[in-house]
Order: structure tokens, then sequence, then C-alpha cells
């Protein structure tokens, strides 16, 4: 990744892996996309590569992406989805030219309009988001363990009961604040 950002969290479901784009939201956050080069970088990354991002394109991916995660964590929670959020992620499914693609291995990509438009991009995660939250793909949405993260992310694992957004951040910072918080209590146990 780019000097002087922090790496970006990736998953294997495109709306739950943007909303990561901000993460640990109730404690010191961190923006993964401050800028618009890190937008595009993003979504090369995640295979919607555009050509270029302005400020404006920017504030719009930002709002889908709080969007979602509002979403989300209502869906997770089986609390009423908030209405503005739900009016963002329609409004940007709708605007994008996408298409579904098959490769000649058999797997699916996304093929953006002649121009490769920010706009474009976001019309696929949120399409994505729609599949999710609407429950039309198989594991379901849960909302991470950790006090300070609490990502939105999708289960998939065979119980459905994945704890943590990201094993190797928040699942592994939970487990070594437990660990540790077990040695104070029992100093003669690390013996």
């Amino acid at each position: 990744m780019r000097a002087g950002f922090p790496d970006f969290r990736l998953g294997s479901v495109l709306a739950t892996s943007f909303t990561g784009t901000l993460s640990e939201r109730h404690g010191d956050s961190v923006e993964r996309i401050p800028t618009p080069q890190r937008l595009i970088d993003w979504l090369a990354v995640n295979g919607l590569a555009v050509d270029s991002c302005t400020a404006a394109q920017l504030d719009l991916a930002r709002e889908l992406r709080e969007s979602i995660h509002a979403a989300a964590t209502a869906a997770a929670v089986r609390d009423p989805l908030p209405a503005s959020a739900v009016q963002v992620i329609n409004d940007r499914s709708a605007q994008g030219r996408a298409a579904a693609v098959l490769t000649a291995d058999g797997e699916r990509r996304w093929r953006l309009g002649s121009a490769s438009r920010v706009e474009d991009a976001l019309s696929v995660i949120a399409a994505d988001a729609v599949h999710i939250i609407a429950g039309e793909r198989d594991g379901k949405l849960a909302l991470c363990a950790s006090p300070t993260c609490r990502a939105a992310f999708f289960d998939t694992s065979q119980s459905r009961t994945r704890k943590w957004c990201d094993m190797n951040t928040c699942g592994n910072r939970q487990k070594k604040a437990r660990f540790h918080a077990n040695q104070r209590k029992n100093p003669t146990s690390a013996k």
C-alpha cells in the first residue's frame, strides 16, 4: 500500500469490506480512504479500477460506506433499516453502469462503464450491500465483538458464530487482552 496510509483490511464480501475503510469506529477511528487517490487504490484492489476520483466522488463513496454500515448494523441486530441509509444504497445502486461478466475461468468479474467512473464502482458495492442485507447470500450479518470496532461483517462460517470482523486484528487484540488480564489475576499460572 502507499506509504503513510494504513493498510486496507480486505475481506471476501465487497460491501462489508468497503465499510471497513473506516475502522475502530468506537475508539480512535482509522480512515483508510482519506484521499481520492486512496479510494482509487481500494477500488483497484477490489477489481473495480477507475480512471480518476474527485473530492465530490470521495464524499459520495463515504456517504455510501456509512449508509451500508448503518443498514448492515441494523440488520445484524434485527432493527428496522434506517430509511435514509436505504435511500442512499438504492440511489447508488441505480446510478451506475456496471455489468457482471463471466471470465474464461468461470468467475464473475465486474465491467464498469466505458469511462470507468467512481459512480459505476459504487453501484457494484451498493448492489452487493442489497444482496447481503436482503439475506440473498448464504451467511449472516454480525457485528464485531471488539468494543472499539463494532464493524458489520458477513459471517459465512459453517456455524455462523464468528465473533470478529478480522481475526488478525480485532480477534488477536481481544485474545491478547484476555490473556494479559488472566496473567494479572493468576500470576503463578504463567510458570
